[in-house]
Formats: C-alpha cells, structure tokens, sequence
C-alpha cells in the first residue's frame, strides 16, 4: 500500500488556484494598457494615410477635380464625392468618387473639410478632430490629424 506522500496529487489546492488567478490579473494589468495604445496609434495611423496625399479621400478630391475644374466647396463637403452621376445635371461629372465608408474617421466621426482652405487656400484643409474628439466642431484642436504641418 501506498503512503500518502507517495500517491499521486488529484487535483489543485486553492491557494495554488489563487496564486495562478494572480499572476494571470497582474499579467493583464500590464497588457491591457499596452493593448489600447497600440489600438489608438493604429487608428491615428488609418486616419493619416486616409487624409494624406495619396490617400483615398484626397485622391477622390483630385479626381473631382479633374472632372469637374474645382474641388467640392465647403457648403457641398465630401458628400459631393458619393453622389451617383445620374444625380448630378453636370456631364463633367464622373463620380461618385468614393464608397460611404470612406467619410469618417477611425473614431466613426466625419472627417472635416474645407474648401478653399484656410491653409491651402488654393486647395483644401481636411482634418479628423482625432482620438479624443473634444472638439467635433470643426475646429482644429491639440491632436487633431491634418492634410498639412503646423508652422
């Protein structure tokens, strides 16, 4: 027969169970916070290479332009990129230029436009308000993403 120190252990005791639910919380106490900032420069990210000069929007906004002879005023905004050709009494016109999706930011906020620009006067501004979104004005704030450097 065998002694008790010799049989074989059937289960775990709960300060085992314990021990492991602590270093598993300790372990997502420190992920977690890595995780988010990864997720909202990923999302900075998205929102640049969208507004940036070969991005889809800016690229969409050229192509209206050819078309067209200018880009879309601010009164029209981006919208003027979706509209089937068939609603357009403009022959130039060729659109729509983009899908739905391409008008809001990673934070599921429309991006800003402006035409002519403030900073681009013979162009246009376009700028997503950014991760914190205080400012969903229109106006520029501290980490809005932007088609242009501040000086």
């Amino acid at each position: 027969m065998l002694r008790k120190s010799q049989r074989r252990r059937q289960a775990f005791t709960l300060m085992e169970v314990l021990l492991v639910a602590g270093i598993l919380a300790l372990m997502a106490a420190f992920a977690i916070p890595k995780l988010w900032v990864t997720a909202q420069q990923a999302k900075i990210k998205l929102a640049e290479a969208a507004i940036g000069p070969n991005g889809p929007i800016a690229t969409a906004l050229e192509h209206f332009k050819f078309d067209m002879g200018r880009y879309p005023e601010t009164d029209e905004g981006l919208n003027a990129l979706l509209k089937p050709k068939d609603e357009v009494d403009d022959e130039r016109y060729k659109g729509p230029y983009l899908g739905n999706d391409k008008l809001e930011d990673p934070w599921s906020k429309p991006f800003n436009y402006r035409s002519p620009g403030e900073v681009h006067e013979e162009g246009f501004d376009l700028w997503s308000c950014g991760p914190d979104q205080k400012d969903n004005s229109g106006k520029e704030g501290s980490d809005d993403i932007k088609n242009w450097i501040e000086k």
